[in-house]
């Protein structure tokens, strides 16, 4: 695989600030949202468009109730795992996901800054009240039998359904307020990530050696952002993924690979096993020596 030596080398160095994206997650059959040269497969909802009608919510959550469960059933693949290791070979310094799977954690990572946050849970708009997704998706579909178990599954747990079965759909209210502006806990197209979120993982940028980014088109800024803070102060950013990615005309490495295969490529140069549970720091630092 072509890079996969420099790659190496190139997180050999650690002091990681890595960055995932869509792209390390499709390999467990998740899609993502957009095709090698960049441009949208699918257009999401905005925040604004959900909140604007009770159609808006009804077109979302049967699409979701659907999607959901098949997302939810999906599990970490080969290369979530070999970014585990690569942490727990203390070459990963921070580990920040713009994914809302949850399957980096699944795969053994630890201490992972969510930036967009998780579909395990929704939040009401109204009072702010949580509930675990699992409970209310038996809500949703307690309410809505008419609505299908399988169905072609989008980005983000969304699914394609029938028109027709969107408009009959009834949406759960709040189990607080009763307000039926109930919304996924994760910041939507159209939201922003919270300033604080945001100026936390800058701070790490300032403390890493170098920034890896897994899998991301970076054609949002809230990713892009953290790849502009390194190359400002005059940090190496390297970018792994099949398609197209911003600013990769800008950057020290891009190796245009398949994430699973490159990263476990780069676990065995290293020596680090990914059938083993835990993995000691002291495994790779004779060979950053």
């Amino acid at each position: 695989m072509s890079g996969v030596a420099e790659l190496t080398d190139f997180v050999r160095a650690g002091g990681l600030f890595v960055l995932t994206g869509a792209g390390i997650s499709t390999e467990s059959g998740i899609p993502d949202y957009r095709r090698p040269d960049g441009t949208r497969r699918t257009v999401p909802m905005t925040y604004q468009q959900f909140l604007a009608t009770h159609e808006a919510r009804q077109r979302y959550w049967a699409r979701s109730a659907v999607g959901w469960e098949i997302f939810d059933a999906a599990e970490p693949n080969v290369g979530h795992v070999a970014l585990a290791r690569l942490q727990g070979g203390g070459l990963v310094d921070h580990l920040v996901t713009q994914n809302v799977d949850g399957l980096h954690a699944r795969a053994g990572a630890r201490d992972v800054t969510e930036l967009h946050g998780s579909l395990e849970h929704v939040v009401c708009v109204a009072c702010g009240t949580r509930e675990g997704r699992r409970g209310f998706q038996v809500r949703l579909r307690e309410l809505n039998p008419q609505l299908p178990t399988q169905a072609r599954l989008l980005a983000d747990g969304d699914a394609d359904v029938a028109v027709e079965l969107e408009r009959g759909v009834i949406v759960p209210a709040c189990l607080r307020c009763t307000a039926t502006t109930v919304k996924p806990d994760v910041v939507m197209f159209g939201e922003s990530v919270a300033p604080e979120v945001v100026e936390a993982q800058m701070r790490a940028v300032e403390r890493c050696r170098g920034v890896l980014v897994l899998g991301s088109s970076l054609k949002v800024m809230s990713g892009y952002r953290f790849v502009l803070a390194a190359l400002k102060q005059q940090k190496p950013v390297a970018l792994v993924g099949l398609g197209a990615m911003r600013g990769e005309e800008r950057v020290d490495l891009v190796v245009r690979e398949p994430l699973g295969p490159t990263l476990t490529a780069v676990c065995d140069a290293l020596g680090l096993d990914l059938a083993t549970p835990d993995v000691s720091a002291s495994n790779v630092g004779a060979q950053k020596g």
